[in-house]
């Protein structure tokens, strides 16, 4: 009986669910067992991807709670529960994640109070009724809140489609998840806060926003009492700029002072590794601008995790995480000794490099569209098709296609702020384009169908034009069909 309480079909199917919750959703792999669950194309978009499995996974839930199989539950093998259970807690993530999205974006707007969660003892109930007990049942819930946390800023705000902004995005949750989530679940969940990350990176690549995305999405348990979670996330991040401070004010900055510790100082003041949050995160941008002394006293939070205000014998406890990020080169100014190498190696639990815009646009040119559709949205407050091709026209008119963008996605925000001003951007010494010509030989007519024929041409006219909707002109498609088809293209790359 205990061999044969799930079917050998149930069984493979139950697998391939538990790959499904532990593994990276941005990666490739995370998409092939999605597409095997659902036995969809690969071609299929991952909303309807992801709503057959969600389906799928309901009826298997519904399946196994039927009064027949529900009282054998505790005959199957352990290796048998297991698999169950993780499906439970598949369906129930994706089931609350509506709902958690919402309560985001409220508590996002929201910065000066913890907003209530009375849903919370619905789901809550039931996963107590599914055989998770109440702590389990509250860690878990706290763990889809921070799943969805991380999925929410790292999706949002860190856009792209070319292959290094997908490994940034995979790099990002594996730091905040590590890369084996059962584990981070059972023992690091409480523990991250020995794991400090380097961001590097231009100037104006976003590492600000990856530091918020990881600084944002730290682990809160949740408050059944109050039906609230303990902390609000939108405040558990705390920001500083260290090429903005002199040396003794980034040590106050820091660490905070007593009252009459140097001039001016004339009362005390809490330092941000007081204010963190144990459930929080600290992001030291410029960190390559920290002098020796400053080093020598961050290395010592880091290594002990005890700090101590200027002017004061009191030692206090840090126990949030640590985030820092430099553009400036780390290898050269160890080599020179201003950079010492014993502070280095403790920064760099995790090194993530922030690609250029160059780089990016180079690896897949759709990358310029994309980020001038989120820049404007975020200028104007609201999406613009119109408007955005326009402007995209206008930097395609002033600009080379091999522009640098030394001044990387800032430089670009900045330049459509300009063109919304002055309807122009760029000296008119950059006004050559040097459009790529086109290809006749990439399709092969007698070895593709007409989707992928489809696909292949919207490809080689989006090369050559640089816009969706110079591509829609040509072919008659509509925008989004025309993006559907670019995607398409590039999820064939991938599996290839």
């Amino acid at each position: 009986m205990n061999s044969k309480y799930l079917t050998d079909t149930e069984r493979e199917l139950f697998v391939l669910f538990s790959k499904a919750i532990h593994t990276n959703p941005f990666t490739s792999e995370r998409r092939e067992i999605d597409c095997k669950i659902s036995k969809l194309p690969a071609a299929s978009s991952d909303k309807t991807i992801l709503n057959k499995v969600t389906r799928l996974a309901a009826k298997q839930v519904n399946k196994l709670q039927q009064p027949n199989r529900a009282k054998d539950t505790a005959l199957s093998s352990k290796a048998d529960r297991e698999l169950i259970r993780n499906v439970y807690l598949f369906h129930q993530f994706h089931s609350c994640s509506g709902l958690l999205d919402k309560h985001i974006l409220a508590q996002s707007k929201e910065k000066n109070k913890l907003l209530p969660l009375p849903e919370a003892d619905s789901i809550l109930l039931t996963l107590n009724q599914l055989g998770f007990s109440r702590v389990e049942s509250l860690h878990y819930f706290a763990l889809f809140f921070q799943m969805r946390r991380a999925y929410f800023f790292i999706q949002r705000n860190l856009v792209g489609v070319s292959p290094a902004m997908k490994r940034l995005r995979a790099q990002l949750w594996n730091n905040i998840f590590t890369h084996d989530i059962d584990r981070y679940a059972t023992v690091l969940w409480e523990r991250m806060e020995d794991f400090s990350t380097l961001l590097l990176g231009d100037t104006g690549t976003g590492k600000s926003l990856a530091a918020a995305a990881i600084g944002r999405s730290c682990f809160i348990p949740f408050h059944q009492k109050e039906k609230c979670f303990q902390e609000n996330f939108a405040t558990i991040f705390i920001s500083r700029n260290l090429s903005q401070y002199s040396e003794q004010l980034i040590e106050s900055e820091l660490f905070g002072h007593k009252k009459g510790s140097f001039t001016g100082a004339i009362q005390s003041h809490q330092g941000i590794f007081t204010l963190c949050s144990p459930h929080g995160a600290i992001f030291l941008d410029e960190i390559g601008d920290a002098t020796i002394p400053i080093q020598i006293k961050l290395l010592q939070v880091l290594q002990e995790r005890i700090f101590s205000p200027v002017g004061s014998q009191e030692e206090r406890r840090f126990s949030g995480r640590v985030i820092a990020a430099t553009n400036r080169p780390l290898n050269e100014m160890r080599k020179q000794g201003i950079f010492r190498n014993d502070f280095y190696f403790r920064l760099c639990s995790d090194k993530i490099t922030i690609p250029s815009l160059q780089k990016r646009i180079m690896e897949d040119p759709r990358e310029l569209e994309l980020l001038v559709d989120f820049l404007l949205t975020r200028i104007t407050g609201q999406a613009n098709d119109e408007l955005s091709d326009e402007i995209l026209q206008i930097i395609l008119r002033e600009n080379r296609t091999d522009y640098p963008w030394h001044g990387n996605v800032r430089e670009l925000e900045q330049c459509i702020r300009q063109i919304l001003l002055n309807n122009r951007c760029f000296d008119k010494d950059t006004n050559k384009q040097n459009i790529p010509a086109t290809n006749q030989n990439i399709i092969n007519t007698e070895t593709l169908n007409l989707t992928e024929l489809t696909s292949e041409y919207c490809h080689l006219l989006y090369k050559r034009h640089l816009t969706y909707q110079a591509v829609a002109r040509i072919t008659g498609l509509d925008r989004r069909t025309v993006k559907r088809y670019l995607d398409m293209k590039d999820l064939n790359k991938q599996l290839e």
